[in-house]
């Protein structure tokens, strides 16, 4: 893949010096193109009527926007074969100019990312609850903060992937993708490359990870198809690490402007947020949606009664943004829970406290946020309370004290997150009145088979968050069998022709529900079986452990492998019952669910280095009744990890000209083993009443909870000499510079 690398943003004409190569590698169809081609994006979430979307083709068309974008394609029978022929490549670009700050770029004077549309502005959306000015206007005490969520690269362990296989007797393609999303994958490939969605077959094979970067539709896989189909040979394309950085999708990217206003005993009053993204040069599939998960969940797990939020979309001369683990929620959390911090300084109160002022009181039916979502069930003191006594705060403030009086170079300091997040992606109405263009159901398919082994069928496609394990014992659960019985088939949509896929804490809580009901359809089927088999009425067979017995008289029964057989050689069934114990389910939850917590980071300060360093960290999360602990334990360690990197290590960073200076690896930096504390993890236990299980997703909460969290407790080691603001990362250069304006040095 040829991609514009050098940094010159411009109109681009591209001359083969050798080898094939393909200038457009999408054409509209068989033979059309050119420039009356019908427009072309990726974008699946239009969240204003009056939103400007630019033409977003697979291949540049005459104009490269972003270091990254494709230029051209060369096709070759081996890689290496591939890669020298790109030296035959000659681009020719009149240098356009760049502008890479999504503030600079919504003013007036402003160079153009897409000079059609005439401004760098995408959108502008709002949302407005309660009277913010009366509640400023009488407020005791106002802040006002500025918080950077920088950019972020996934990092995914395997960069991305696909394989396009022309079927040998047929007009179909089978496609094989490192994607989270095979279904909306399949359909999206249908659309943009005019082949009958029942032609193509998407498989999801075994992926090292995701994270919210193969939650896309990419531009190498379009062009894979289309040239499969137009040499009529499978084609192959793998990404390496420094594509992978350059043209997958980046994270974050966004400036926030936070005001609270609030009493003198630190009563929340309101809320006013200003919101900025950098959306980059095109818009992918969830692009402009993810500023609306941040408007919707800043006002985080607080009860007040004013709020406003107004988001704007930036278009820079940059990667794409899009879903990163904790899309939206993260951000927002961030940003509240800072704000928080602010709050408590300036009043003089202890950051747990002014918290546990503003909770919501405890609730086991839906309570409505300041932003107006349904809350489903929370205990959010119970979580701070729990978080509190696991890190013996009492005793870290008490050796923080001992530091500062000592005037120790190392310094303690502790921070705190409260969080809450809007998992599920659902339901379906609530996706369409937010113009997302992709409903929240999900669906799975139980089919128990002549010997008694299991299958379950799932629309999610697992990329690392142990959904075989998980899926077979609810399935086990419910059917009395084994785990080890159950087989789990996913990732593959000949085997699932429907299905919604895996992100946004969705999996458990509507996939997982909806194993579990497809489950349950089986046994009631079984249960009317089993009557008609031992002569029973219906109401008085009871199922446990696997096993069908006629109550009062438990010598006569059946287990469900029996009936399972019975079904299936279908000679002794009820008057009009079908054969075979096979059930279908279709899952449409009637709201997101909210998982939440509070975590403590505990974290050492050099003063004379900068450098920072977490010493301990506690998290308390509640996701409702669990499935496997030590899944869940597991995708908090990992979340945590990432929010850990976003807030002292990682940021991708590009220079005026809008190159990517942290291109690879070596300048990009990611936490390791060493860097990472022991996680001392505990739960509390909410269930929530939007689904038969009880369950909350909790992927990303350690995500989300975790980056203010250490920032904060950064902070609050230095906030004795005056620091009151850092910036993502925390790296110890900034630290140090912070320090050293607080105490006055070189004024």
């Amino acid at each position: 893949m040829g991609r514009e690398r050098d940094g010159r943003r411009g109109r681009a004409g591209v001359r083969p010096g050798g080898g094939r190569c393909f200038r457009e590698g999408y054409r509209g169809d068989a033979d059309g193109g050119g420039d009356e081609a019908p427009p072309r994006t990726f974008c699946a979430w239009p969240v204003t009527e009056d939103i400007k979307i630019p033409n977003h083709w697979p291949i540049a068309r005459s104009e490269a926007n972003f270091v990254g974008d494709p230029v051209a394609v060369v096709v070759a029978t081996d890689r290496y074969t591939a890669q020298d022929a790109l030296a035959f490549i000659d681009v020719d670009y009149e240098p356009l100019a760049v502008v890479t700050d999504p503030e600079a770029a919504l003013e007036d004077s402003s160079p153009l990312v897409h000079e059609g549309l005439g401004t760098n502005d995408s959108y502008t959306w709002a949302l407005a609850t309660g009277d913010v000015e009366d509640a400023f206007s009488r407020a005791d005490v106002t802040i006002k903060e500025r918080y950077l969520q920088q950019r972020v690269l996934p990092s995914a362990i395997e960069p991305r992937g696909t394989v396009v296989n022309p079927d040998p007797m047929g007009d179909g393609f089978t496609v094989y993708s490192s994607t989270q999303i095979p279904h909306i994958l399949r359909s999206v490939l249908s659309a943009v490359c005019s082949v009958p969605e029942q032609r193509l077959r998407v498989v999801a094979p075994d992926v090292g990870g995701g994270f919210g970067g193969k939650l896309n539709v990419y531009a190498e896989e379009v062009i894979s198809l289309a040239v499969a189909r137009r040499l009529g040979a499978p084609v192959k394309w793998i990404g390496s690490r420094s594509d992978d950085y350059l043209s997958t999708i980046h994270g974050r990217g966004q400036v926030q402007h936070v005001e609270l206003a609030a009493t003198s005993e630190g009563r929340l009053l309101g809320m006013r947020v200003r919101i900025i993204t950098d959306m980059g040069a095109y818009l992918q599939l969830l692009t402009p949606g993810i500023p609306l998960l941040t408007a919707f969940i800043f006002p985080g797990v607080y009860s007040f009664g004013a709020y406003s939020v107004e988001c704007k979309g930036a278009f820079t001369n940059k990667t794409p943004t899009d879903s990163y683990r904790g899309a939206g929620r993260s951000e927002g959390i961030y940003g509240v829970e800072r704000a928080m911090d602010a709050l408590a300084r300036e009043l003089g109160m202890d950051p747990a406290e002014i918290r546990h002022r503003n909770y919501h009181e405890p609730f086991s039916e839906p309570v409505t946020s300041p932003a107006g979502l349904q809350l489903d069930s929370g205990n959010y003191a119970a979580a701070l309370e729990k978080a509190l006594e696991l890190a013996d705060y009492e005793g870290l403030r008490a050796e923080q004290r001992r530091r500062r009086d000592a005037g120790d170079p190392v310094q303690l300091g502790i921070g705190l997150a409260s969080y809450t997040e809007n998992g599920g992606l659902s339901p379906s109405k609530m996706t369409a009145a937010l113009r997302l263009g992709a409903p929240g159901w999900e669906t799975a398919s139980i089919r128990m088979l002549a010997s008694g082994k299991v299958e379950v069928v799932t629309g999610t496609s697992p990329h690392g968050q142990g959904h075989v394990t998980s899926w077979s014992q609810i399935a086990a659960d419910a059917l009395g069998v084994s785990p080890e019985d159950v087989e789990v088939l996913h990732g593959d949509t000949s085997l699932s022709p429907y299905g919604l896929d895996t992100y946004g804490s969705r999996s458990l809580s509507v996939g997982g529900v909806a194993v579990h009901m497809a489950a349950n359809k089986v046994v009631d089927k079984a249960r009317k079986i089993a009557a008609h088999m031992l002569e029973a009425a219906e109401d008085d067979v009871e199922f446990e452990g696997g096993r069908f017995s006629v109550a009062g008289s438990p010598e006569q029964n059946l287990t469900i492998q029996q009936v399972a057989g019975a079904a299936y050689l279908a000679d002794n069934l009820p008057e009009g019952m079908e054969p075979v114990l096979s059930e279908e389910t279709f899952f449409d939850p009637p709201n997101f669910t909210y998982p939440f917590g509070t975590h403590v980071c505990v974290a050492e300060v050099d003063t004379e280095t900068g450098s920072a360093r977490i010493r301990d960290y506690f998290a308390i999360d509640d996701c409702g009744p669990v499935v496997n602990p030590a899944i869940v334990d597991g995708q908090l360690h990992g979340g945590i990890a990432q929010g850990v990197g976003q807030a002292l290590f990682e940021e991708a960073v590009h220079d005026e000209d809008g190159n990517l200076v942290t291109g690879t690896m070596a300048e990009y930096m990611i936490p390791g083993a060493p860097e990472l504390p022991n996680f001392t993890l505990d739960r509390t236990y909410t269930p929530s009443p939007t689904n038969a299980m009880g369950v909350k997703g909790t992927g990303e909460s350690g995500t989300i909870a975790s980056s203010p969290a250490v920032v904060n407790a950064v902070i609050d080691a230095l906030s004795h000499e005056g620091v009151t603001h850092i910036d993502m990362p925390a790296s110890p250069m900034k630290v140090w510079q912070v320090l050293q304006e607080a105490r006055g040095v070189g004024q």
